[in-house]
């Protein structure tokens, strides 16, 4: 069996310590993951929803779900502990989401809260060979021709776009979020970065939409 690496042994520790009324141990686990988290919320939460909800809400009731459950972890130490806090997150954002907007359709028009840096980053790799940004739209205008078409996307293209280029996640994390092989997960990333470009182009950020 492969040796699990050293941070992963010292926070199997820490579940361990937590559970057996360690606080001290349940604070340094949590506190770890809460910047972490809170970026994973915010990233979902659009402008309609931030109005209802905040984010570091919803991340406190992510983690006191994840106290709740904390001993349900050890029954699949090998995920990353990192990623089995962030799959709570996200479906609390889920529930958020149909608590609070069920009755109103998602709007394709909709801006996404994408920090600008990693927006821009994002577009110049895909608008490589083409219209260079500075050519086409100051800094601030493209982050937010890129929010717009991010948000324009298939909800899984979308979800695998935000792990990849704005939560910083590996494909190999990516294929542990939505279970499937590694090699699946970097063909939908492929796909998903495409349909993007196309959209892109489709509001004049690339050759073909000028």
């Amino acid at each position: 069996m492969a040796r699990r690496p050293a941070e992963a042994e010292e926070t199997l520790c820490l579940v361990r310590n937590a559970l057996d009324g360690d606080r001290q141990a349940f604070d340094q686990l949590f506190a770890r993951y809460r910047a972490y988290l809170h970026q994973v919320v915010e990233l979902r939460l659009d402008a309609n929803l931030r109005r209802r909800v905040d984010a570091s809400d919803v991340v406190q009731e992510a983690q006191l779900e994840a106290a709740r459950r904390l001993a349900h972890y050890l029954d699949r130490p090998h995920i990353p502990f990192r990623l089995w806090l962030r799959q709570i997150a996200y479906d609390r954002v889920l529930m958020m989401r149909r608590r609070h907007m069920q009755t109103k359709r998602r709007s394709m028009e909709r801006e996404l809260p994408l920090p600008e840096r990693s927006s821009v980053q994002l577009a110049r790799q895909l608008l490589a060979g083409g219209t260079t940004p500075t050519q086409r739209a100051v800094r601030s205008e493209l982050g937010k021709r890129v929010r717009l078409a991010v948000a324009k996307l298939p909800e899984g293209d979308r979800e695998i776009l935000l792990m990849r280029n704005f939560e910083g996640l590996s494909n190999q994390d990516v294929a542990r979020v939505l279970d499937i092989e590694p090699a699946a997960a970097s063909k939908r990333y492929g796909r998903a970065l495409l349909r993007l470009r196309a959209c892109l182009a489709g509001i004049g950020l690339t050759e073909s939409g000028s």
